[in-house]
């Protein structure tokens, strides 16, 4: 019997915390109206990017004003957590609890699905006026003329770029604090023993503030197409590994690796994004689908470049089984993560 001390620290240790945070954000997720910190992430992009679209009008400086958006707020939020944990920490008996609430906040799992839900819910339903309502609050496309077909493409699309950035690549920067704490926290007084935070939280914060900033200045269209570069580019270099890992991951789980590499080497590399054409590639490899085509954005048509062969229809099903794909990798990243930590630990 594991007595209630010896689970307490357990509880406080890194493993200990990531687990209670996958636990939480599968749970709770992000609840409508909490404090959040991409909103606070949000509320600075919105208010510098503003100022800097005022005071800079040429190339250069825009360029120069997004490379300081994009390293301030990356090393600040990262900073901020950790000033913020260390706070916790030495106040209150309780500086393990605030870690794994903003290292929940890093995860969108239970975010991605309830998106997907709220979208596939009307349209089983029959009501494809609602469906095309509900997803307008999760893409950018315009979604008013879609068909029912042209709605399940755009939630699998949705769900396969986003499972990469918003869940298995913050899970990558957590495991690797984990893996800083493992072989150096134990010796260097980094972890839990000198009553300091782990490095796991400002790691996925930092990457989660990266790609928070992609997602709104990382444009190739005016007036972002300068100001948000560094911005774009910053995300994916950070989200090249994950991503790769990411895809290995799902093959190798889905039984279909050859298929899915073999998609990748093929098509991935149309896509203008570095990673989004992986991820989605992977996605349609194992789901037997075909990703990308015609979109309207703002009234104008923009051909995505197609991915996979339509061997199957996109369908709600093949949708709830890209979610459980992405749920059983990031599962089996943590479980990886831990027996390592075991190991090294013994």
């Amino acid at each position: 019997m594991i007595s209630e001390q010896t689970a307490f620290d357990l509880l406080q240790s890194p493993p200990g915390i990531l687990c209670a945070a996958a636990v939480l954000d599968f749970v709770l997720g992000d609840p409508w109206g909490w404090p959040h910190p991409v909103r606070v992430m949000g509320w600075v992009i919105t208010h510098y990017s503003q100022w800097a679209l005022r005071q800079f009008k040429s190339p250069l400086p825009r360029k120069l004003a997004g490379m300081v958006l994009a390293l301030l707020l990356v090393l600040g939020s990262a900073l901020s957590a950790w000033v913020i944990m260390r706070a916790f920490y030495q106040w209150t008996p309780w500086g393990w609890s605030i870690e794994v609430v903003l290292l929940a906040s890093c995860f969108a799992g239970r975010s991605l699905r309830a998106a997907a839900e709220d979208v596939l819910k009307p349209l089983r339903s029959g009501s494809l006026l609602k469906a095309r309502s509900q997803l307008s609050q999760y893409v950018g496309r315009d979604t008013q003329t879609l068909s029912e077909p042209e709605v399940l493409r755009a939630v699998l699309e949705t769900v396969a770029e986003n499972a990469t950035d918003g869940v298995m690549a913050p899970l990558f920067y957590a495991l690797l604090g984990l893996g800083l704490e493992l072989f150096l926290g134990l010796g260097l007084g980094l972890g839990l023993g000198l009553g300091l935070p782990t490095v796991m939280v400002p790691l996925a914060i930092a990457y989660k503030a990266a790609s928070t900033l992609d997602s709104m200045v990382g444009y190739r269209d005016e007036p972002y197409t300068h100001l948000g570069w560094f911005s774009a580019r910053l995300d994916d270099v950070l989200t090249w590994l994950p991503c790769r890992l990411n895809v290995f991951t799902l093959g190798a789980i889905s039984g279909k690796i050859q298929a899915v590499w073999r998609l990748c080497q093929r098509d991935a590399h149309q896509d203008p994004s570095p990673n989004s054409g992986w991820s989605e590639c992977a996605y349609a490899a194992i789901l037997e689908v075909q990703l990308g085509g015609l979109n309207s954005y703002r009234g104008v048509l923009k051909l995505k470049p197609l991915l996979g062969k339509p061997y199957r229809p996109i369908t709600p099903e093949r949708i709830y089984y890209a979610l459980r794909l992405m749920r059983n990798s990031f599962l089996l990243w943590i479980w990886v993560a831990i027996a390592i930590w075991l190991i090294g630990t013994q």
